[in-house]
């Protein structure tokens, strides 16, 4: 996994399941390959399945972004307000949140999108993975509703947000502001 050959990755997580189903680790890791290769089916089942086994939450986020990934949004939404989100730590809030404004723009509800990713987590949450995905997603839905400024100050914060590199949001600025790049700048 950590050299992103999923193809591989997937015969030795399902190697391990034929042999020890029972453990959640296994589970784990059967579902978070199966989310990153796009099998949405197989991984909403290994996840539910970790979650009955180990009662975490950090998973939440990917069982619902299952939901959009199968086409089925409202799923999402509908599971996303069934949980108390009152108890999940910051990151884990935020990726909801992610989801969520997924969700309602698949369904065509670009403003209400927006409005999911106007909380509080938007500016107060610490720089780091969870902040920059969250302003990077914020920018992303007010540039597809055409506030093409606020789109640029938005992913400006994420690109500052952004300690690790997990966004692309300092090319994004530049995109933004009309400077083009090609294979080869890469």
């Amino acid at each position: 996994m950590e050299d992103d050959d999923l193809d591989l990755a997937t015969e030795h997580v399902r190697a391990a399941r034929r042999r020890a189903a029972r453990i959640s680790t296994v589970r784990e890791a059967v579902g978070i390959i199966a989310y990153r290769a796009g099998r949405f089916g197989e991984a909403l089942t290994e996840l539910r399945a970790v979650r009955r086994m180990s009662g975490g939450d950090v998973y939440l986020p990917m069982i619902a972004d299952c939901e959009r990934g199968l086409g089925r949004p409202q799923k999402a939404l509908d599971f996303v307000r069934s949980i108390d989100t009152q108890r999940l730590d910051g990151d884990t809030k935020a990726e909801l949140l992610i989801v969520a404004a997924g969700a309602r723009a698949d369904l065509g509800q670009l403003d209400a999108a927006i409005v999911t990713l106007q909380g509080p987590e938007l500016t107060r949450l610490k720089p780091g993975d969870a902040r920059a995905r969250l302003q990077y997603a914020y920018a992303m839905l007010l540039k597809d509703a055409g506030r093409l400024n606020e789109a640029r100050e938005w992913m400006e914060r994420a690109a500052g947000s952004d300690l690790d590199g997990v966004t692309d949001a300092e090319r994004q600025c530049d995109i933004m502001d009309g400077i083009e790049f090609s294979e080869d700048d890469d």
